[in-house]
């Protein structure tokens, strides 16, 4: 492969990515609960058209753009640990795709967004002293979280192959 093709290879890819954190920012206005919205699924499906680390590159950023347009509710410290957690499930979202399939990535995804961020988050609520803190956190968080992931990794999943099967683009 020519230097050409590298950096037009290079440039598509940025743009492809510029553009997905753009829909991402549009999902983080369709909220269903405080920070929980629609934001990560240009993530889940830029590690499934992309590769898993352009796809938690997305995904963090979605999370930062809903936090930003929510007003950091959980504090900024915890919005933080958010959008790393948020990199990951969908790293490894992306990964698993590749190595298994796609209804394994997708439960996995969905598990690990839903009920592991609500799991990895509540005690840290408590350290930081948040009003709902700690196992009320949990409980409250893990019903809308895991409907979000549901959403967000379904449509991503669908609108991957329905564009794969077409080749529609590429």
């Amino acid at each position: 492969m020519n230097k050409y093709q590298e950096s037009r290879i290079t440039t598509t890819k940025l743009v492809y990515i510029a553009l997905l954190v753009a829909l991402s920012f549009i999902g983080s206005l369709i909220k269903i609960q405080g920070t929980i919205a629609l934001d990560s699924m240009p993530g889940f499906f830029a590690a499934l058209f992309l590769d898993p680390i352009s796809g938690a590159l997305v995904a963090s950023l979605g999370h930062l753009l809903t936090a930003t347009t929510s007003g950091f509710p959980l504090t900024i410290l915890i919005h933080m640990v958010i959008t790393i957690i948020m990199g990951l499930v969908v790293y490894i979202f992306g990964v698993t795709y590749k190595k298994s399939n796609g209804i394994i990535a997708c439960i996995i995804g969905i598990v690990l967004n839903g009920i592991g961020s609500a799991l990895a988050i509540a005690p840290i609520t408590t350290m930081v002293g948040l009003p709902l803190s700690g196992k009320a956190f949990f409980f409250t968080m893990v019903g809308p979280l895991t409907l979000a992931s549901v959403v967000n990794i379904i449509m991503a999943y669908i609108i991957y192959r329905t564009i794969n099967k077409t080749n529609l683009i590429r």
